[in-house]
């Protein structure tokens, strides 16, 4: 899909066919968006700039030190954008072009920072004087998604604090949910940090009008925050996963604890049943005395209960109970 979006008696309008391309002018054009394009459209676009415009196969394998480059006539930066999925987040590229004050973008999925700044640019047409600005613009709301994201996240994390607090459903699977959302914080942080470099890149170009300078310098501080915070939330993620991991290795010791107690009261009427087992002749059994068979049965079961409940005192005492 293509959305050109152009200056006229003040206004800013918008035109979705590339045969309005020989009607208009580039120092008209303040915008051209492209959505999951056709050769053609792609193609007219870089008819009309006079410059090639990277494809989404030649942007992701660009190294993040080149992402942003600059030649006589125009520069070229390639970033990330978030978008969440179920259960993690996803990277969708996309490339900008500046060609003197026109910004061009291509990209895969529609997003939804490009959605509210399209709507706001025909409704303020003079905020946005050219390319630079739109550009800055999505950089801006781009920020703020991130800034979201990240609040989002730091809301799950005390989420799974008071579950860990509460000792609610710990177990393996809140330690795979724990290290799911480390990943995704880690996404977030690498994402923020590519839109950082992107910034610090274009404040040292020098075909960026100085007027926005002071706007690219909050939002680096803006991201520096951001920077911050999910450090943060990374910290406070270790330090809920080893938490897990010590309330798990103490329920599995409370276990073991327990099966070597049982172990133990159940040695000395083991013995004493072992003893009374063997086929001689034993103290205590008598054949010659009536219901000999009774009262010997009665003992021995009473040194087996006996036994169980030296041991019983005996842990007691060493508060083993």
């Amino acid at each position: 899909m293509l959305s050109i979006f152009y200056r006229e008696n003040g206004k800013i309008l918008l035109s979705q066919s590339e045969k309005d391309f020989p009607k208009t002018k580039l120092e008209d054009v303040v915008w051209i968006d492209l959505v999951d394009p056709t050769g053609d459209e792609k193609r007219a676009v870089e008819s009309f700039l006079g410059t090639e415009i990277q494809s989404r196969a030649q942007a992701e394998e660009i190294e993040s030190s080149s992402r942003y480059f600059e030649t006589d006539d125009a520069i070229f930066a390639n970033t990330n954008f978030l978008t969440p999925g179920q259960d993690e987040y996803m990277m969708q590229p996309v490339s900008f072009t500046i060609v003197d004050d026109t910004l061009t973008t291509l990209r895969e999925v529609p997003l939804r920072s490009f959605t509210e700044l399209q709507r706001r640019l025909q409704v303020n047409p003079r905020q946005y004087p050219s390319g630079f600005s739109v550009f800055a613009s999505i950089l801006d709301q781009r920020v703020d998604l991130d800034a979201d994201m990240i609040e989002l996240l730091s809301k799950e994390i005390s989420q799974y604090a008071k579950q860990i607090n509460d000792q609610e459903d710990i177990d393996q699977e809140l330690l795979i949910d724990i290290s799911q959302m480390q990943e995704n914080t880690m996404v977030v942080r690498e994402n923020v940090v590519d839109k950082q470099r992107l910034i610090s890149n274009l404040m040292r170009s020098t075909k960026v009008p100085r007027n926005l300078e002071n706007r690219l310098n909050v939002l680096l501080q803006d991201i520096s925050s951001l920077l911050s915070h999910t450090n943060f939330c990374f910290e406070r993620l270790e330090y809920l996963q080893d938490t897990v991991v010590g309330l798990i290795n103490l329920e599995q010791n409370k276990i073991m604890k327990i099966l070597a107690v049982v172990s133990v009261f159940l040695m000395p009427p083991t013995l004493i049943a072992g003893f009374y087992g063997m086929n001689v002749r034993l103290p205590i059994i008598s054949a010659d005395e009536p219901n000999a068979n009774i009262w010997n049965w009665v003992i021995i079961i009473g040194l087996m209960a006996l036994s169980c409940l030296l041991v019983w005192i005996l842990f007691r005492r060493k508060k083993m109970l």
